[in-house]
Parts: C-alpha cells; structure tokens; sequence
C-alpha cells in the first residue's frame, strides 16, 4: 500500500495494540501488488468520465488552504473563511505538500513517483520534479535558499531504506540520502538555519526521529524525552521543531537536536492527523479517518474553531499566501 494507508494500519495496529488485542484490524485498503515490506500500492482507479480541474478567478487574491485527498483530488479552499474556491484533479495518490516564499504549492505522489508544483491559485502544474525508484511522503522547502527536501519512504522495490532526496532551488535532480536507522521515512522539516528535520520508524516499526545538519550527509539520531506511537507532522512554527503523534492528536514544541519538549499541543476531536500546517495562530489538521479537516488554535490547541467536511480521506496539508 502507499504510505497514506502504512499510517493508517500502523496507528490502528497501535491502537489495536494498546488494547491489549493480537488480531489483526479490521481494517482494508485498496488491493493491489506487494513491494518487498509488504506494502500494496493501489490500483489505478478509471473514472467513468473525465473530471477537470477548476478554480474561482478570485483565489489568486485570497490565501488559500490547499487538502489532498487519496481519489488524486486537492480541495482549495479560502483561508481562513473555508470557502471552497477549486479542485485541482488527476493527481496520482498525492501525499506531501509543502510551499515556498512564492505561494507555489508542491505535491509528492507515491504512484508516480514526482513532486507537482502549482502557482497559487493555478490548475495545471508548473513544474515536475522526478526522484525516480523512491516513493515519497512528506516535502518542505527552506526558505532562505528555496531547497526542497522530500522524505524518501523507501525505495519502490521495498525492502525499506528512508532517507531525504534535496531538490536545489527546487530544481533539477535530487540529492538522495538514505538514513540506514529509519526503515521507513515519512515527514519532514526545515528549521530556521537549514537544518533538516524527519521521522518515521525502525524496522521494529518504533518511532524515529532524526536530523540531517545542514550541510552534512550524515543522520543524527534524536532521542525526544516523549513518547511517540504514530509518526504525525514535522515543521518549524517560527520558535521550535514541531512533532506530531497522530495517534494521541498531540503536537509537541522540541528544541530541535537536543530532544527536549519545550510544550505540548493538544488537538480535540483530532481523528488521525499525520499531517498538519502551522500558520501563525493556528494550525490545520487533516483527520484522515473521519473525511474532515479542522482549523485549531496554535498553539492553544483544545476543541477546533472551524470543521471543514466532505473531504474524502484528507491526508496533506498547505496554505498558501496570496501576493499583496
């Protein structure tokens, strides 16, 4: 399966472990052919017809929030009003997004292994960037040297690996380097002086968190001084390293390298977040289980202040702010 639905398994294998139960879940994804770590990447799905993407005029105006879902559609949204303003299609099984200081938008899809880039406000894709043989996951961009590191999830003839792939300039062909720690990769961040932060888990499918310095090519190893089951989110909020737990619905401030939280976020009537973007006061939560996002204080946290529902398996998240 793609690494949309390894999270989803991985945090109802926990769920289902911290009940004290050895059966399997009950949960099903797509059928599909197995890599070598067992997971099944989804069968294309043919549409009975063909969908377009649109968008209102006046989004180029707005900042806006962009949502991916697993069908390969991204809602656009006004933000904060959450007025839908677009659907941008035929994404093949969309999983990171991130943005640069230009409001351009970047996806990594798992399927076909590329990262889309699209102008604020625009439909069609701007540019394509390949990290050929690796599956990504979560993407960030530096924003002092407009870098792009996408998470390597691992390569797609499995057997595990993680790692970074870092796009100069958001250009050209990646630097690809692989952390022998981390079986499986899946987010990742920035910090303010280029240092790149990420997680996901060993092959004991415990969590990891690493750190790849700037300008080194070598991981160093985080040991945070909290317990986390599902890897979430990774990303600066302008003050910490954020990492999310998916499982709990927590977003924990770290000091970075040293492992240390600083405070803790709690996302009421979060439902599977392994993804989530900061934005000043507030922070956006696609609940992956339940078809919704919710827009939460930051970093206060406690019950949302907006649901957005009706969006199908929401995964990744981004807002991108209009030009003035």
């Amino acid at each position: 399966m793609s690494s949309r639905l390894s999270l989803l398994t991985l945090a109802a294998a926990a769920a289902m472990a911290s009940a004290g139960c050895g059966q399997t879940t009950g949960m099903s994804g797509p059928s599909g052919v197995a890599n070598a770590s067992g997971h099944v990447t989804p069968p294309r799905v043919t549409l009975s017809a063909p969908r377009v993407s649109w968008m209102n005029p006046a989004a180029k105006k707005s900042d806006l929030l962009y949502l991916d879902s697993q069908a390969g559609d991204v809602y656009v949204y006004s933000y904060p009003k959450g007025e839908l303003m677009g659907t941008l299609t035929g994404l093949p099984d969309p999983q990171g997004e991130c943005v640069d200081k230009k409001g351009d938008v970047f996806f990594t899809t798992f399927s076909s292994q590329e990262i889309l880039e699209y102008a604020h406000g625009g439909t069609s894709p701007i540019n394509t960037l390949s990290n050929p043989g690796e599956y990504m996951e979560g993407c960030s961009v530096d924003k002092t040297t407009g870098d792009l590191a996408a998470v390597d999830f691992e390569p797609s003839n499995g057997g595990g690996g993680g790692g970074v792939a870092i796009f100069a300039n958001a250009s050209g062909s990646p630097t690809v380097l692989t952390d022998t720690n981390l079986y499986l990769g899946y987010q990742i961040g920035y910090d303010n002086k280029g240092n790149i932060f990420l997680d996901g888990v060993d092959s004991g499918r415990d969590f990891e968190f690493v750190e790849l310095p700037k300008g080194s090519s070598s991981f160093t190893e985080i040991s945070l001084s909290v317990s986390i089951t599902t890897p979430g989110g990774v990303q600066w909020d302008g003050k910490y390293v954020t990492v999310g737990d998916a499982k709990n619905g927590n977003i924990y401030q770290t000091n970075g390298a040293g492992g240390k939280v600083e405070g803790t976020t709690s996302l009421t009537d979060s439902d599977g977040i392994f993804q989530y973007f900061i934005a000043g006061k507030r922070v956006v939560g696609p609940n992956a289980y339940s078809n919704s996002a919710g827009i939460w204080k930051y970093p206060k946290g406690g019950n949302p202040t907006m649901t957005l529902s009706s969006v199908s398996d929401p995964f990744g998240a981004a807002i991108s702010k209009a030009t003035k």
